[in-house]
């Protein structure tokens, strides 16, 4: 009884069972149509320098990708048509023997072809048509010779389209592969080009690659942006940080601390000339000519415009460069864009380097910048923080209302007044006069590098 319990519980929670795989047993009609087959296929062997002509004329004139292939090289598709025939219809007549290496044929047509750009959809129709012409010859030479087993091909006519419809797959698979691999050497070679250009190593002699691969004009205007958010993008994505104005074209691509986006420029006269020839942007071609594309703008305009409509994340800290003038002046791009990034507040925001020059001036010498603040403000430290804060920031006020004790008021929420004596505090305190320009350009960049150094 334990043992009948036992093996109820196997045949309850066990694998269920298989099913054996029925073996395929050929009638005496599908071998004889087998025969006749082989017998068909010996013939076309003999004939395949012909077959092999007639394949390749009908290419050119059925199949405009290849009639552009066998143009170029006539011999070279020749040879591929007919080594092709030959491994697989010696694979009708001895599968085993030439199965591996028709595979093999077939799977270099797909990878050839994909590194010459032909499309795939034109491979898969040639590999079609061969199967469609040897099939039509195997009916023709068996009707010409034994018209009584032409019955008998009906047998095996799903064997010869299933075997067209293998190499194709096997065509397709080799196709895409090296698709797959060619598209990652190019992006990965554009990555590459792209990180060359921003670090400024590019060589001279290798910009005309670079702009033909990355769809820029060598002899463009371009600025960089540089991105530093809280939450960065894997490293690698090409995803941008932040959203642009719409028809603004970018260049993204990821460094260690920043994102940075290569902005090629609408056309200027100042940097094209007369009668030179206009750079396209990302997406144009060049046109002959000294007058502007209609829309056309200067960059400085352009790069303001940027400026006011971007969107980037809560956080994001933006610099953008000034102007410069070529790929090969990319690299000097990033450095400022860098530096204007340095200058952005901690809280976020966009600098524009052209229009923070002096705080631009300040983070570039970070050192000398603590210095100045610590010569220019350091008497301020004496006193209480409270008390300290109010001076830097009615004299911040005051500097950003162009020197009016009126407008700083208004900001502050108190009277001319007491701004006016909070400076008097200041220069008494720290000895410098406001009303005397060389000291009012101490005392704003030591605020600069007061804001943008601390800590």
């Amino acid at each position: 009884m334990p043992q009948v319990v036992r093996s109820r519980v196997r045949a309850l929670h066990g694998p269920p069972p298989v099913a054996p795989v029925p073996r395929r047993f050929r009638s005496l009609a599908d071998r004889e149509a087998v025969a006749v087959l082989h017998r068909a296929a010996r013939a076309l062997v003999e004939a395949l320098p012909e077959l092999t002509d007639r394949l390749v004329e009908a290419l050119r004139e059925q199949e405009p990708a290849y009639r552009s292939a066998i143009e170029a090289d006539a011999a070279e598709i020749w040879q591929e048509v007919h080594h092709s025939l030959r491994h697989n219809v010696g694979s009708l007549i001895q599968p085993r023997e030439f199965r591996d290496a028709a595979h093999r044929t077939s799977r270099r047509i797909g990878e050839v072809r994909a590194e010459q750009g032909l499309p795939l959809d034109a491979v898969l129709h040639a590999f079609r048509m061969g199967g469609a012409m040897v099939w039509q010859d195997l009916v023709d030479d068996t009707a010409r010779r034994h018209p009584e087993d032409i019955r008998l091909l009906v047998h095996v006519a799903a064997d010869v389209w299933n075997f067209v419809d293998e190499h194709c797959g096997v065509v397709a698979d080799a196709y895409r592969q090296t698709e797959r691999r060619l598209a990652w050497r190019r992006e990965n070679r554009q990555r590459l080009m792209t990180a060359a250009l921003l670090d400024g190593t590019a060589q001279i002699a290798e910009l005309p690659e670079a702009a033909a691969m990355l769809g820029l004009p060598e002899h463009g205007r371009y600025a960089v942006l540089a991105v530093s958010t809280a939450r960065r993008a894997p490293h690698g994505t090409a995803q941008p940080p932040m959203t642009l104005p719409a028809g603004t074209d970018a260049l993204w691509h990821p460094g260690p601390d920043a994102e940075f986006a290569i902005l090629p420029l609408a056309w200027s006269e100042e940097a094209a000339g007369p009668a030179a020839p206009l750079p396209s942007t990302a997406t144009g071609s060049a046109v002959e000519g000294s007058d502007p594309p209609a829309g056309a703008v200067d960059g400085d305009t352009e790069l303001a415009a940027l400026a006011a409509g971007l969107t980037a994340p809560p956080g994001a800290r933006v610099g953008i460069s000034s102007v410069v003038d070529g790929l090969a002046a990319v690299g000097d791009a990033r450095r400022l864009a860098e530096t204007a990034l340095r200058a952005c507040p901690a809280g976020g925001g966009v600098v524009l380097l052209d229009d923070q020059l002096p705080a631009a001036l300040v983070v570039s010498s970070p050192g000398l910048g603590s210095a100045l603040a610590a010569r220019v403000l350091g008497p301020l430290d004496r006193l209480d923080p409270a008390d300290r804060d109010v001076i830097i920031e009615t004299l911040t006020a005051w500097l950003d209302s162009d020197g009016s004790a009126q407008r700083a008021g208004a900001r502050l929420y108190c009277h001319r007044n007491t701004v006016l004596n909070r400076l008097r505090r200041f220069e008494q305190l720290t000895g410098r006069c406001l009303t005397r320009p060389s000291d009012a350009v101490e005392v704003s960049l030591a605020l600069a590098a007061r804001r943008l150094l601390a800590g």
